[in-house]
């Protein structure tokens, strides 16, 4: 049974009217009047009962302000609960997250309960606590969850660009979607509740992966959720840094850094670039990754045999009766998609239910849309429909299969002479293509080569990828994502975790910090498309993937000099005195 976000948020307001009935049917007479106070009002009153009375009105300001000020803790995650399920009913569950994330530690058993063992966006700002808030609409609706029951309908903290159903079918969101999603949600842009220290810009912030650990480590023990800044990494978007300093046994990393804001899609991005913020559960699920000594992860979409072949006999029959009719175009693509069929999601290295695997796939879907000219990237990467079009085609087949797929790029990774600081240089990402020959079994064969189309539309993607990423974060997303995969290969090959003492903690394979868990992508709708060139049919399908090998980048030596300069550095950003619990600092200008 799936549950679209707008029928979830009608099952809330069901449970929670009957909720209220119950709890002001115990109420004695409760006066609402101009001028007059309320009995509830007057000292000594029971504060449920002057929550409710506040609820009943609408007035959810004055009920909060009841709900926080009671003393007993448990009294007071259970009136906070009620409050926000009001909101929640009132069309305001953005309102009803950041209602939820004013107390850290709830009651056993209630709507936030079981959080502080789970990674999610809880903590410590307005917008952050989307997984407390879908918690709370699990507990509080009728019918069966996947997360609970391993069967039903399922919730995903952001939006994105994608949305995976129980059964595992991915499929694209159109703009219309994710407008009308976001306006059932409330969830519109908004600057994060942040401190003042980490909402101000920094050239250089630095954050200790060691005394963050350890601080996650005690929220854990404590039973509580993880703060906003620890999720968002304190608004790094970038890493530009490593280190590591034996003596204090600390690894630090280090980039630009901001305040962060919800976009559109919920995503939080810097709110002086629009980039998207590193995320604690990426790093802990590369972290994991490599100290599994896996050597890489990354994700394909594979066509199945039976549909390939389905395919190629399809266009075969077709352009032997000739030409289309320009009435029967769109049946015939239709009838292309059809024949395909549907494709496979293969996940590796990574848990396939994480946030990782979600931001590789979609980008490689989006890649794909973007190659076939069923999405928009701009007027620098033109598609290959576009890039065909003006060369004349004349060594393309009348069926053909491309294989497109990203990796990392890396200008240079350059350290310093007692490898204990290492500087990350040209940070990007790398579209490769190759052709592929099709067999009469349906089956790709590779061919090791690239025409000269396909592979003009991999060297523009790559030239213009920070634009790209500019205009959809997804791209930008998974960009950080190999720089914290960078970061992780670093601590393995060059042992920094033996040079800090450090053992991973909570973060280990083993480790108690949980990741957010997501639906797993495990099919979607062929990528394929046409076009009809001097009266020829031209038929293209997609392969390809994305691949993190990453390894491959800090065990090369012509990618990783030696550099000077990088020993000074070391000093400049060493961490000054620092209180109990803080892991993160500016660098000194």
């Amino acid at each position: 049974m799936v549950h679209p976000r707008h029928a979830i948020l009608t099952s809330l307001v069901q449970r929670s009217r009957a909720a209220f009935t119950r709890m002001i049917a115990g109420l004695s007479c409760v006066v609402l009047m101009s001028g007059l106070v309320s009995a509830v009002d007057q000292p000594g009153a029971d504060p449920a009962a002057r929550v409710a009375a506040h609820l009943v009105a609408g007035e959810f300001g004055p009920a909060l302000d009841v709900a926080t000020k009671v003393a007993d803790p448990a009294q007071k995650a259970a009136l906070v609960q009620d409050v926000a399920v009001a909101q929640a009913e009132a069309g305001e569950p953005a309102t009803a997250a950041a209602t939820l994330s004013r107390v850290s530690r709830t009651r056993k058993g209630s709507a936030a309960g079981g959080l502080g063992g789970r990674a999610g966006f809880g903590g410590g700002g307005t917008m952050a606590d989307f997984q407390t808030l879908m918690t709370m609409i699990e507990t509080n609706t009728s019918g069966k969850w996947m997360n609970v029951d391993s069967e039903g309908g399922s919730q995903s903290p952001y939006p994105y660009g994608v949305h995976v159903s129980p059964n595992g079918l991915l499929h694209r969101l159109t703009s219309r979607e994710e407008s009308n999603l976001l306006a059932s949600l409330g969830m519109q842009a908004r600057q994060a509740d942040l401190n003042a220290d980490v909402a101000r810009h920094s050239d250089l912030r630095l954050v200790s992966l060691t005394r963050l650990e350890k601080a996650v480590a005690q929220r854990l023990s404590d039973g509580l959720t993880v703060p906003e800044t620890m999720a968002q990494l304190a608004g790094l978007s970038q890493i530009k840094y490593v280190m590591v300093y034996p003596e204090s046994k600390e690894i630090v990393i280090g980039g630009p850094a901001d305040a962060w804001q919800y976009n559109a899609q919920g995503q939080p991005v810097s709110t002086t670039t629009g980039r998207p913020t590193l995320q604690l559960d990426d790093l802990v699920t590369v972290l994991r990754t490599f100290a599994r000594n896996d050597a890489d992860f990354g994700c394909s979409i594979n066509t199945r045999d039976a549909g390939v072949r389905a395919l190629t006999d399809f266009v075969q029959k077709s352009q032997a009766r000739g030409p289309l009719n320009s009435n029967s175009v769109r049946n015939w693509v239709a009838q292309l998609q059809q024949k395909l069929g549907r494709q496979d999601i293969e996940v590796w290295g990574v848990p396939a239910d994480s946030r990782v695997a979600r931001v590789i796939v979609e980008a490689d879907y989006r890649m794909k849309l973007i190659g076939i000219d069923k999405l928009k990237a701009g007027k620098e990467i033109p598609s290959y429909f576009d890039l065909l079009g003006a060369t004349q085609p004349k060594e393309v087949q009348t069926m053909d299969a491309l294989r497109w797929w990203l990796t990392m790029k890396y200008d240079a990774v350059t350290h310093s002479a007692d490898k204990t600081v290492f500087e990350i240089q040209g940070s990007s990402v790398l579209c490769q293509s190759e052709n592929q020959f099709l067999t009469a079994e349906g089956k790709h064969v590779p061919t090791g080569q690239s025409e000269p189309t396909n592979r003009a539309f991999a060297q523009n993607f790559t030239a213009n990828y920070e634009k790209l990423a500019t205009r959809d974060p997804v791209f930008a997303d998974m960009q950080n994502i190999f720089d914290l995969a960078l970061v992780s290969a670093l601590v393995q090959h060059e042992k920094l975790d033996d040079k800090a003492g450090w053992d991973l903690g909570v973060f280990t394979p083993r480790g108690e910090y949980a990741t957010a868990r997501y639906a797993v992508p495990k099919e979607i709708d062929s990528v394929v498309n046409h076009r009809v060139y001097n009266g020829r049919d031209i038929v293209v399908q997609v392969a390809g993937g994305v691949r993190g090998d990453v390894m491959s980048v800090v065990k090369d030596p012509k990618l990783t000099p030696e550099s000077p300069r990088l020993g000074s550095l070391a000093k400049t950003a060493q961490a000054p005195e620092l209180p109990a619990g803080r892991w993160w600092w500016d660098a000194v200008k």
